[in-house]
């Protein structure tokens, strides 16, 4: 991934949800919180485009994404639920990690290329499985950071 990814400390949580309706709310109040734009503008971005299809990638990973004028480049939330939630992913699984990602809405290759090292990532079983047992969100952040940085290498 390249250095105009954006991922800050306050983009990251341990959250205990109900319902996928809950985790696109909670990623898109995390957009909110960690980087000052208007959350209910970013929910109904996520929402347009997971009613093109779900983003549940499979595994127990979502990636909800879209694009949206409010960011000046690929910018990421990471939530860790608590327990499993329905997602309708591909595979049927429920999720356990959810990637959010806002692109800007001209941004084109760059956020195919920001959710494909997204993915790579996930894909990863030993990355997936320490970002499942990490004890806290500052844990996650410096695990996800550590990753973008030596996939960007």
């Amino acid at each position: 991934m390249n250095a105009n990814f954006q991922f800050l400390p306050e983009a990251v949580a341990l959250v205990r949800l109900d319902s996928k309706q809950d985790v696109l709310a909670q990623v898109a109040s995390m957009f909110g919180l960690a980087y000052g734009i208007d959350s209910a503008a970013v929910l109904d971005g996520i929402e347009e485009r997971e009613r093109l299809g779900s983003t549940g990638f499979g595994g127990g990973v979502a990636i909800p994404h879209a694009r949206s004028n409010s960011v000046t480049r690929p910018s990421a939330v990471l939530l860790r639920l608590a327990h499993p939630v329905e997602y309708d992913a591909a595979d049927g699984m429920p999720v356990e990690l959810v990637f959010g990602l806002l692109s800007p809405e001209n941004a084109g290759a760059t956020h195919l290329h920001a959710l494909a090292a997204i993915s790579r990532l996930v894909r990863d079983e030993s990355v997936h499985e320490a970002l499942l047992e990490a004890p806290d969100a500052e844990a996650l952040y410096a695990l996800f950071s550590n990753q973008i940085e030596s996939d960007a290498a």
